[in-house]
C-alpha cells in the first residue's frame, strides 16, 4: 500500500509539471520540463525477436512521439520480475508498465483469456476490428480496471502454428495421455481430449522438450520456433491452427500511473500502442515466411496437420471450455457475447472477400 500511495504521488507531481509546458500534443522538448521515467517488465527474454524487440519498439515510440519528455526502460524476463509475474507486478506498482500476453492470468480473471485468443475465433484483421471497432478494448479496460490496469494491444503474432510433436499424430488416439505446452482456452481444450496441458514459460521449452518433460510443444510459429532451436528437438511442425488464429500482445499501464499522465502523453502512449501493433503484425507476416523456409529447406522440418478426428474433437472440446466458463463467470459471458457476436458480423465478409480470394489464388495457381 505505501509503494502505490508512493508511486501515486509521485506521478502525480511529474504529470503536473509535465501538463504545464506542454504547448501541443507530441510537439515537445523535454528542456523546460521534467521527464517522466518509467519501467516496463515483460514476459520475454531480453531482446527476444518480435516478442522482446516489440516491447523495445513500444518503448522506443514513446519517447520519440513524447520529444523526449516520457523514457520507458524495459526489462526482460526475470530482470526485474519473472515472466509470469508481469500482471501483478503492474498492477501493484512495483513497474509501471508491462508487456505479455492475456490469457497467462486466467487464475487472475477468466476473461482475460479472451483478450489473446479464441480457438477458432477470429483472425488477426477480424480481432482488430473487434478491439478498434467493436467494443473490444471498452470490455477490455473494464476488465483490468479492476486489477488497477490500463490495456493495450501492443502487437500481435498472427496466425500461430499447432506446435512441434515428437511423433507424428496419425489419430486422435495418438493424442492420449501427450504432455503439451499450450496456455490459454486452446490449453484447456486439448485437456478435454485427452492431453496434459502445462504453461510453460517459452525459455524453458527446449529443455523441457528435451528432457522428456513435455512431448510436444506450442510456441508462436516459425520466427519465434527457430529462434529457440525448437526444430533440434522435436521433429514434426503442425500447421493447423485452430487454438490461436490471432495472438494479441497486451502493453498493460498500472492504472494510478495512467491516471497521472496529462492528456497529451496518454495520447502518445495510445497512439504508440497502436503503431507498434500494426508493427508487429507485419514483421510476424515476412520473418516468418523467411522462417519457414530455414526451417524445411535447411533443417528438413516436416509439415504436418491434424487428423480431421483430431480437428473435430478439438472443436468440440472448445465449445465445452466456453460454454463452462461463461456459465460460471458472468465477466466472461459478457466479453464473449461481444466477441462471439462480432465474429458473426465480420466473418460474412471474410469468407465472400479474403477467403475466397485466396481459394481464388490456390485454384489457378498464382
Amino acid at each position: 500500500m505505501q509503494r502505490r500511495l508512493f508511486l501515486k504521488n509521485s506521478l502525480k507531481t511529474l504529470g503536473a509539471g509535465a501538463a504545464a509546458g506542454a504547448a501541443a500534443p507530441f510537439i515537445s522538448t523535454a528542456s523546460a520540463q521534467q521527464t517522466i521515467t518509467w519501467d516496463m517488465v515483460t514476459s520475454w527474454p531480453k531482446n527476444f525477436p518480435a516478442l522482446g524487440t516489440g516491447a523495445n519498439d513500444f518503448a522506443a515510440r514513446i519517447e520519440r512521439l513524447s520529444g523526449g519528455r516520457m523514457k520507458v526502460r524495459v526489462h526482460g524476463a526475470g530482470e526485474l520480475v519473472p515472466a509470469m509475474e508481469v500482471f501483478d507486478a503492474v498492477g501493484e506498482g512495483t513497474a509501471q508498465m508491462g508487456h505479455s500476453a492475456s490469457y497467462y492470468w486466467r487464475g487472475k480473471t477468466l476473461a482475460s483469456q479472451f483478450f489473446t485468443a479464441v480457438p477458432f475465433g477470429m483472425n488477426t484483421t477480424e480481432t482488430n476490428a473487434w478491439l478498434y471497432h467493436g467494443g473490444g478494448l471498452e470490455l477490455w479496460d473494464e476488465v483490468y480496471a479492476k486489477h488497477n490496469l490500463k490495456p493495450f494491444p501492443v502487437g500481435n503474432t498472427g496466425t500461430q502454428m499447432a506446435g512441434w510433436f515428437k511423433k507424428e499424430i496419425n489419430s486422435l488416439a495418438d493424442m492420449q495421455g501427450l504432455k503439451l505446452r499450450l496456455p490459454g482456452l486452446a490449453g484447456e481444450a486439448m485437456n478435454g481430449i485427452g492431453v496434459t496441458t502445462v504453461n510453460t514459460p517459452g525459455s524453458e521449452i527446449f529443455t523441457s522438450l528435451q528432457t522428456g518433460v513435455l512431448d510436444a510443444a506450442d510456441w508462436v510459429g516459425p520466427y519465434n520456433d527457430l529462434a529457440f532451436g525448437l526444430h533440434q528437438v522435436a521433429k514434426y511442425y503442425y500447421t493447423s491452427a485452430w487454438n490461436e488464429p490471432s495472438a494479441i500482445l497486451e502493453g498493460t499501464v498500472n492504472l494510478e500511473a495512467w491516471n497521472a499522465l496529462p492528456d497529451d502523453l496518454k495520447a502518445v502512449v495510445s497512439e504508440a500502442a497502436m503503431a507498434s501493433n500494426l508493427a508487429m503484425i507485419s514483421e510476424f507476416a515476412v520473418r516468418n515466411a523467411e522462417a519457414l523456409d530455414t526451417l524445411v529447406s535447411e533443417h528438413g522440418v516436416e509439415l504436418r496437420t491434424f487428423p480431421e478426428e483430431v480437428l473435430e474433437a478439438l472443436y468440440a472440446s472448445s465449445q465445452e471450455v466456453l460454454q463452462k466458463q461463461v456459465e460460471a463467470d458472468e465477466e466472461s459471458r459478457k466479453v464473449y457475447d461481444s466477441y462471439t457476436a462480432f465474429q458473426q458480423k465480420v466473418q460474412r465478409f471474410t469468407d465472400v472477400g479474403e477467403f475466397a480470394y485466396l481459394k481464388t489464388r490456390e485454384k489457378v495457381g498464382a
